[in-house]
């Protein structure tokens, strides 16, 4: 019997750190309950006004967000506000996948585009790793705009 998994990443700001996410894996924000958003509409703006209906302080606002797959083929990535900052290196990272039929310096290219996109959205570079054959294919790591690591696979 498999389970469907829920990835919950802490953060200071949920809606900041899903819209990068978002755009990152290419996932949507879902409607707020009994919505349904028409095309272009900003999800976002949605859950603000939905939370505003329902009594919620503007302060408490942003307290999480959630980015699912379009496919439904990905877990969904849940964003909850904590007060504490991140203290150490994840135990736990993700692997965004560029481009996994490609190998060599076609490969390391595409990575190189896919980081020089993310970096314009907010995230850092760290490190570069070389291809290793026959045991590593070469990867980037960096860091989300609040620090968290992932790598570029």
């Amino acid at each position: 019997m498999s389970r469907e998994v829920q990835i919950t990443v802490d953060c200071h700001d949920p809606a900041r750190l899903s819209a990068f996410w978002r755009e990152v894996l290419g996932y949507v924000h879902p409607a707020p309950p009994g919505v349904d958003l028409p095309d272009g509409a900003d999800p976002l703006a949605a859950w603000d006004e939905f939370l505003e209906r329902m009594g919620v302080p503007e302060d408490k606002r942003n307290e999480r967000s959630a980015i699912e797959d379009p496919e439904g083929r990905g877990p969904r990535l849940f964003f909850q506000k904590v007060p504490e900052g991140k203290t150490a290196k994840n135990r736990l990272h993700l692997d965004v996948r560029v481009d996994p039929g490609l190998s060599g310096e076609e490969r390391m290219a595409a990575l190189e585009t896919e980081c020089e996109r993310l970096v314009a959205l907010g995230a850092t570079r760290l490190r570069r790793h070389e291809p290793e054959p026959p045991f590593s294919a070469g990867f980037i790591v960096m860091a989300d705009p609040e620090g968290n690591e992932f790598c570029l696979d």
